[in-house]
């Protein structure tokens, strides 16, 4: 009784280790070896390649998880060097087998898992609609696949605890890799590939009716001729997040009419480099969505097709974000100014079309006022006119968060005459600026009292002087991202005592 009393307490302990720590508790003994595995509750597994995954070799990873019964976070990933179709013929395969063998040993040893990621190939929609009932996979929160083969999701309706959905790769199989493909027939142990004609699958969605409960949807690759995306668009009317990224449609057609049914009650919508669905996504959202308040849109967006969104959906928008974005001018930074109301992060990265105007009209309305967070990343207008930053940190008076990474040609005056007005920031990032030098550091500690979280990673004017200075004297920081190089030994006994962190 005492020995399992002392077992739970050091468990407990166990989990509360930090990540660098947990190597020398194993070390202890093979009992503290044994409980250390028991109490960790995430864990990452890179796995080999091919055949090394056959349905008899998948033995070892089940053998390995049983010993982490306090799983709830567990990522499979196949080794980086593994994964050309050359050196791994059979992905697929490999992928279900794998995931068979999980949900066997889940049931077993592993109840508490909530959270998957399967990045090792494909995965067989036949394979997941198979899973035994009683599998505790059927119980996941979240899930994250390389890609699916063949790009179905009727399988969801068996997990109907999934909140959280990533596929990494969307792109359907051609015909002639289908037909190479190998089947899962073998691995199922003769349950038969659920492929359905065009008439067939009209009625099941039909039949079906049912709503999919999830919050979370990330998909990449998704092409304009996909069919079987519209049958989740039709299903996730509750869907809050929703990622989208190099896609060339939204599936079913050259433009798929269920996907404005997910987007009603959308609060984030995150396109990365979606020029061809860019602006249509953007009207469908400005029509269909009143409650979104996060945007973020890398690479895309017409003027109009901006204009439009932000006329219509500028009262409840808090977070912007906008890298690349085609045509993005002065007149849209006057809209944000007059339309977003709650705005409190406006991230712009490589805008090459704005002026100290815009940027100035923006700060002087209402919406300025309210920021907390900028972002002017690769920005040429930081650089092009002087006096701009000073005119920004007496304007936004709630700046809190301010990132001017990669201006290479911003100066220790500019940035020392912003931060003089700039009392309330908390994070600062000056990674890439390599025109700033030790100089700027005082004006850091002198004007930033409230600093917890500096970045001057690649700031080839900064030396191991002036981080040291800032280590010994910012009485709030809390973390520094800079080179090894140059943190003086000194700097890193201070850093530690001070529990300060250095990346």
């Amino acid at each position: 009784m005492e020995g399992m009393l002392c077992d739970e307490l050091l468990q407990e302990i166990m989990r509360r280790l930090p990540a660098s720590a947990r190597p020398a508790a194993s070390l202890v003994s093979k009992r503290w070896l044994t409980l250390l595995r028991s109490s960790i509750p995430s864990l990452s597994l890179c796995l080999p390649c091919g055949s090394a995954l056959s349905s008899a070799g998948v033995a070892p990873i089940s053998s390995i998880l049983s010993r982490y019964s306090s799983l709830s976070t567990l990522t499979l990933v196949l080794h980086a060097s593994s994964s050309s179709s050359s050196g791994c013929p059979n992905p697929s395969f490999s992928s279900d087998a794998v995931l068979l063998s999980l949900s066997d040993c889940a049931s077993s040893h592993l109840p508490h898992l909530r959270h998957l990621r399967l990045l090792a190939g494909p995965v067989s929609t036949s394979v997941l609609s198979a899973l035994p009932l009683s599998s505790p996979l059927r119980r996941l929160a979240s899930l994250q696949l390389s890609s699916l083969r063949p790009l179905s999701f009727r399988w969801l309706l068996q997990f109907p605890f999934l909140r959280d959905l990533s596929i990494h790769d969307c792109s359907s199989f051609s015909a002639a890799a289908a037909a190479a493909a190998p089947s899962s027939a073998g691995i199922l142990g003769g349950i038969p590939n659920q492929q359905m004609t065009n008439g067939e699958e009209e009625e099941e969605e039909e039949a079906e009716g049912k709503e999919i409960a999830l919050n979370y949807l990330s998909l990449a690759g998704i092409r304009a001729g996909d069919h079987g995306v519209g049958w989740l668009w039709r299903r996730c009317p509750n869907l809050q997040r929703l990622h989208l990224r190099s896609c060339e449609g939204t599936g079913d057609g050259p433009s798929s009419r269920f996907f404005a049914l997910c987007l009603q009650n959308l609060r984030e919508v995150e396109l990365r480099t979606c020029r061809a669905i860019a602006d249509t996504v953007l009207l469908l959202i400005a029509d269909h969505c009143r409650s979104l308040s996060t945007l973020v849109l890398y690479d895309g967006g017409s003027r109009d097709g901006l204009h439009h969104f932000i006329r219509r959906c500028g009262s409840a928008l808090r977070t912007l974000d906008l890298r690349l974005p085609l045509d993005l001018d002065n007149g849209h930074l006057v809209a944000f100014g007059e339309n977003f109301r709650s705005l409190a992060c406006l991230r712009l990265q490589s805008c090459c079309l704005i002026t100290g105007d815009g940027l100035r009209s923006l700060a002087r309305a209402a919406a300025g006022a309210a920021i907390e967070e900028l972002v002017l990343v690769n920005c040429d207008v930081v650089e092009r006119e002087p006096g701009l930053l000073t005119f920004l940190g007496q304007s936004l008076r709630r700046l809190r968060k301010l990132d001017l990474s990669h201006n290479e040609l911003l100066l220790d005056k500019e940035l020392g005459a912003m931060l003089a007005s700039c009392g309330n920031l908390v994070e600062i990032k000056l990674r890439g600026c390599k025109g700033l030098t030790d100089a700027v550091m005082p004006s850091i500690f002198r004007f930033c009292a409230l600093l917890e979280a500096l970045d001057v990673t690649r700031c080839q004017g900064i030396s191991a002087k002036g981080v040291e200075f800032l280590i010994l004297s910012s009485p709030r920081l809390r973390q520094i991202h800079v080179e090894e190089a140059k943190v003086s030994e000194s700097a890193y006994i201070w850093a530690s005592r001070r529990m300060i962190q250095v990346y």
